[in-house]
């Protein structure tokens, strides 16, 4: 299980996961598992991803050995990247392709948040691509954090990494498929 939080505030996006590997009903913490971290950095995005524990080393892959540059500074190049890495997780990586017959699109099973310079993106498994202007997050603890996310984002004293913080130290103690220690990053946001 996964939460993973983007926010953006007063010029800066923050991104947030927590640590806690799940297999089926077993958890492994970070304290076992050495490539524990749920975002990693590709150009100047980080990128946190929920699912499958086996995406986050895909997208690697993939990314690693794609001749050309991936830009993921608005809705459309980053729907235009993940539509080509929906294709590459078919043809390359052996997705499955029907995970539910009642879903329009056929799903690539995962969702991810992305922080950059340009603000703070969401593609969930059917690869809407959404901007947003304050925060989100997906996994199992994002009911909890969204809530949390809520609270506190108005508040002035809060900052960017404040709330992301907050938010998966607080799904941490309320949501089973959540545990700490987290990863935060954050970057400035262009103007």
């Amino acid at each position: 299980m996964t939460t993973i939080v983007a926010v953006k505030k007063n010029g800066v996006a923050a991104i947030a996961a927590d640590t806690l590997t799940s297999w089926g009903t077993l958890t492994e913490s970070s304290r076992h598992i050495v490539n524990h971290h749920k975002i990693f950095r590709y150009a100047d995005s980080y990128i946190g991803i929920t699912g499958s524990s086996a995406f986050k080393v895909i997208f690697e892959h993939w990314l690693s050995r794609e001749e050309r540059r991936f830009t993921l500074d608005s809705v459309d190049t980053i729907f235009d990247t993940w539509l080509e890495f929906h294709h590459q997780l078919k043809a390359g990586y052996y997705l499955r392709e029907i995970e539910r017959e009642d879903d329009q699109f056929e799903s690539s099973r995962v969702n991810i948040l992305i922080a950059n310079p340009y603000g703070i993106f969401a593609v969930t498994s059917l690869r809407a691509v959404i901007e947003y202007d304050t925060f989100t997050t997906f996994g199992s603890g994002s009911e909890v954090a969204l809530g949390a996310m809520a609270a506190l984002y108005d508040q002035p004293e809060q900052t960017a990494v404040s709330v992301a913080q907050r938010a998966i130290e607080i799904s941490a103690e309320f949501d089973d498929g959540t545990a700490l220690p987290m990863h935060c990053y954050t970057v400035d946001l262009k103007k």
